[in-house]
């Protein structure tokens, strides 16, 4: 039986952010309520909004929250405001510090076409329907962040190292995230690598291989980096659960949320080893129509259901909340960036009304 007592941390950032979180909230609330579950919400800064109260993207009492919470719902964070600060204090640092303190080493991006959408993307229809696969994205390690690094000082035939560093551990852990998120959906799991040309990801794929010794339940294939990349445009539906490295995971989850159409649909999740997650929209902040009740807000309710479903083993919630946006999108409401003509334009408002009345 799942957890019925959640402690949550919101934070709505910058932008769009306090927006489309509000929105989730409601949508959090009426889902609590139908389901029993007692949730406690508490509300703090965090990214540009925080660096103009306090001078700093990350505040102390920010952090110390999201440390004794069981999840985390954020918005968005970022904006052309900030541009001008020290790189230390642009607020996308705080995202980065938020995944060092809390161990957010697996990043889960679903890329998932909803019939009601299938127009909107640049791909055919008998390409991407009933796509539905997840791209699980080591998050803290490889080629961002392994050393040596940096660009030589010499004057002539300048040289710029970046090292691809993985070991055991950590590729460990990615891949039992890798196959327990398979256990909840179709049970495959591509592991992508490189193991033609580079020896870090040969290592990846020995130690993921003997992980998934232990779960035989599980379906387990490799492909090469390229070759799935290609595979991702030309026969997405052969995928379930994609495993990869961060600099790879990087590239092909943007190029799976682009099968969808809308960035603006699109949730995520950071988690850590005890499934203590981060849940945000891929989309940014979208500070030229702050305010303006045109966001999108449906990308944050959807990152709920993942925080269910992830966090909290809770699939029924999962489920109602996807259900809620699907029937909301099948009676043609639509924000702008999704809209086509026929259909009944709203605002972040209205949809978040409409999902809750489906609920």
């Amino acid at each position: 039986m799942p957890n019925n007592k959640h402690k949550i941390a919101v934070l709505p950032g910058d932008g769009i952010g306090e927006e489309v979180t509000t929105q989730a909230v409601k949508v959090l609330n009426a889902v609590a309520s139908q389901e029993n579950i007692s949730i406690e919400l508490n509300k703090a800064c965090v990214g540009g909004t925080a660096y103009d109260q306090t001078s700093n993207p990350l505040p102390k009492e920010t952090l110390e929250l999201t440390k004794k919470s069981d999840a985390v719902l954020l918005g968005a964070v970022g904006g052309q405001k900030w541009e001008s600060l020290d790189f230390s204090l642009r607020p996308e640092r705080a995202l980065l510090g938020l995944r060092k303190e809390l161990g957010l080493f697996a990043n889960l991006r679903p890329a998932l076409v909803f019939d009601e959408l299938i127009a909107a993307s640049t791909l055919k229809e008998e390409v991407i329907k009933k796509v539905d696969l997840m791209v699980v994205r080591e998050l803290t390690g490889g080629i961002y962040f392994g050393t040596p690094r940096g660009v030589s000082s010499k004057k002539e035939s300048r040289t710029a190292t970046n090292t691809l560093v993985y070991n055991e551990d950590e590729i460990k852990r990615i891949a039992k995230v890798a196959f327990e998120v398979a256990q909840k959906r179709k049970s495959k799991v591509c592991s992508v690598d490189k193991a033609n040309v580079l020896e870090t990801t040969e290592l990846w794929r020995t130690i993921v291989n003997e992980v998934h010794k232990d779960y035989q339940d599980v379906e387990l294939s490799h492909m090469y980096v390229d070759n799935a990349a290609m595979q991702l445009i030309r026969n997405p539906r052969q995928f379930d659960v994609i495993v990869t490295t961060n600099m790879f995971g990087d590239i092909l989850s943007d190029e799976a949320a682009m099968l969808t159409g809308s960035l603006g649909m699109l949730p995520s999740a950071s988690i850590n080893e005890s499934h203590i997650g981060l849940y945000e929209p891929v989309h940014g902040s979208a500070p030229d129509i702050a305010g303006q009740d045109k966001a999108n807000p449906l990308a944050t309710i959807l990152s709920l259901a993942m925080m269910f479903a992830y966090s909290f083993d809770n699939k029924i919630a999962a489920n109602r909340i996807e259900k809620a946006v699907r029937t909301t999108l099948s009676q043609d409401y639509r924000t702008a960036d999704i809209y086509t003509n026929g259909m009944t334009e709203v605002g972040c408002e209205e949809m978040g009304n409409k999902v809750v009345e489906n609920l």
